[in-house]
């Protein structure tokens, strides 16, 4: 496997979610940085050794409101 990709949205409650498209994988974490390392410890948790993505791609969903 090349690589994993991450869906990664505001949460609700303040912080972030990480959810991956084709792995049962998700985490959470109040700030980006501790989300990326959160996604990097699923990630070697998840796959056994040698087996896991040698690139983890995030995709950055962002919900914004104007008024006019």
């Amino acid at each position: 496997m090349s690589e994993i990709l991450f869906t990664v949205e505001e949460a609700a409650e303040g912080g972030f979610t990480a959810r991956a498209v084709a792995h049962s994988i998700f985490t959470d974490a109040d700030t980006l940085d501790e989300l990326r390392q959160n996604i990097r410890e699923a990630v070697e948790c998840h796959f056994d050794d040698g087996q896991g993505p040698k690139l983890i791609r995030l995709h950055i969903v962002r919900d914004e409101v104007l008024t006019v």
